[in-house]
């Protein structure tokens, strides 16, 4: 059957076709990304604009047109941190199932790492032993590890790239001393969620998924998109540290000029890359494996377990 999954983050809303059964693997068979910036249409600090509300419906109607032309069976929406953490989220997802008819599942942090985990022991398989997971996301940090397919212990923490980029920088490139505020609330913050994850066992693979860890793997040298998701990509912590330093000294107009660096999302590069660096090094991680499945595959996935035999 074709499906389609429509993500509501706190960046883009993407819609991803994939043709797929229960027991084979989903294919990609199209992809429709619109750089909305949800967060950044918060008024109040947590409220969503009108402006920023409409901007959605339209996306949702957009969406729509294209799950019909593509031939979609059966559509799952959803969202994540930006309309998870609006006080008025609830109540502007009721407008647009009124007006669409499309109902827009809110997740938890939890759930978000939950089915990223699903996605990548799909991928990965049992060989892979205790996985531990990682992906950071515009509004939040998800972490999780398991042996299984369901995780042991799963956690979200306020630490996506966009989110620490408007509220802790105040120029581009950011000041050292802004830096170095966020690098020490970023590692105490990780820090109180260690012994949580690493009371069940060390990790046999650690994996990445997320635009922000693809970015920086590809900067320190992972094969670019264009050579397909079967390459086996990795981001070794000692590149990453140096990058992380060095990112900070950029602007956005040196950044661009990286390879894999999309203009969307250069600003948030900095401190996504010091999100990554702490996790790595907190977690003592010294190589990462990216994984090109994660949260949107991880609903396919788990819509396809459900289905009658």
């Amino acid at each position: 059957m074709r499906l389609g999954v429509l993500d509501i983050g706190s960046n883009t809303v993407h819609l991803l076709v994939m043709d797929a059964h229960r027991g084979g693997r989903p294919l990609p068979a199209y992809s429709h990304k619109v750089e909305l910036r949800l967060a950044e249409h918060m008024e109040d600090g947590d409220r969503l604009s009108a402006h920023g509300a409409g901007r959605l419906r339209e996306c949702v109607e957009e969406a729509l047109r294209i799950a019909e032309d593509k031939g979609i069976e059966d559509l799952m929406a959803f969202a994540t941190s930006a309309v998870r953490e609006a006080v008025n989220g609830e109540e502007v997802l009721a407008r647009i199932k009124a007006d669409t008819r499309v109902d827009i599942q809110v997740l938890s942090g939890q759930d978000e790492a939950t089915l990223t985990f699903l996605a990548v022991r799909r991928w990965f398989g049992w060989s892979s032993g205790r996985l531990l997971v990682l992906d950071i996301g515009g509004g939040s940090l998800e972490i999780a590890s398991g042996i299984d397919e369901q995780p042991d212990v799963a956690v979200s923490l306020p630490l996506g790239a966009g989110r620490l980029t408007r509220g802790w920088f105040t120029a581009d490139p950011p000041p050292a001393e802004e830096v170095r505020a966020l690098r020490k609330h970023v590692r105490a913050e990780i820090a109180r969620s260690v012994g949580n994850v690493s009371r069940y066992g060390q990790a046999d693979h650690a994996v990445a998924t997320s635009k922000t860890f693809k970015q920086l793997a590809r900067i320190a040298g992972a094969a670019p998109s264009s050579e397909g998701s079967g390459v086996r990509r990795t981001l070794r912590h000692t590149d990453l540290t140096e990058w992380a330093g060095r990112l900070a000294e950029m602007d956005a107009r040196q950044r661009v000029e990286l390879p894999g660096v999309s203009e969307g999302r250069v600003r948030q590069l900095p401190a996504g890359a010091i999100v990554a660096d702490a996790t790595m090094d907190l977690f003592g991680i010294e190589e990462l494996e990216v994984c090109p499945w994660a949260l949107r595959e991880g609903i396919i996935l788990r819509h396809l377990d459900s289905l009658p035999g």
